[in-house]
């Protein structure tokens, strides 16, 4: 059984998990988003840069290989990558607008074959430890985007609950969650590894 290792630092999940060591990461804070997309509450992020990104999490989440994703870019970021038209923002991800060719130069694996991508914008006011997590990253890579995609399995529902998290993490091949410190969430400890601590995992054998 795989044990989920549940990180509260954002120094270390951005430039060692998702920089430096290329690992996916799900973000857990929070009340669950209502509706069709994911929005920085409960996400699965990846670094947008690699070019192989799309495969890679298709396989993890058990979708077809053509499947295409999205992404989440700094609010004041946006017309550098995408046509924002007449929108001065698109906080729930609701367009598929054109790129720039900047787009298709940083963040290749969230680019459609159309030459549309999906994007969320975000600014601090609307989700301060999402907003500081891509900046973070914009400020160590000079891409102010994150690779976003609902937190579930191919046929499973959205996380809801923490236990949800930490399930769909030990079934799948994401090794780490994010869980801001600002959250006063009860982890339940004995199903994840924190830090290096590892702990054995009772989920199964606690089951009726």
């Amino acid at each position: 059984m795989r044990i989920t290792e549940i990180h509260r630092d954002l120094d270390h999940v951005v430039k060692e998990l998702i920089i430096k060591k290329k690992q996916i990461v799900a973000i857990f804070q929070g009340e669950s988003e209502i509706g069709p997309r994911a929005l920085g509450n409960r996400s699965i992020l990846f670094d947008p840069t690699n070019p192989h990104a799309k495969n890679i999490v298709n396989v993890i989440k058990k979708r077809e290989h053509y499947r295409p994703f999205a992404g989440t870019i700094l609010e004041e970021h946006a017309s550098e990558y995408v046509d924002m038209k007449q929108l001065k923002s698109s906080p729930y991800m609701s367009f598929a607008l054109k790129v720039t060719e900047k787009a298709y130069e940083d963040i290749p694996s969230i680019v459609h074959a159309d030459g549309t991508c999906r994007i969320q914008t975000v600014n601090r006011e609307q989700n301060k430890n999402y907003y500081d997590l891509i900046n973070l990253f914009y400020q160590e890579t000079g891409v102010p985007v994150i690779f976003n995609t609902s937190f579930n399995l191919h046929g499973e529902p959205m996380v809801e609950t923490i236990y949800d998290a930490i399930h769909t993490c030990n079934n799948s091949d994401i090794n780490h969650l994010y869980v801001p410190e600002d959250q006063d969430i009860h982890i339940p400890y004995e199903l994840c590894r924190v830090k290096g601590d590892e702990v054995i995992d009772n989920s199964e054998t606690n089951q009726d």
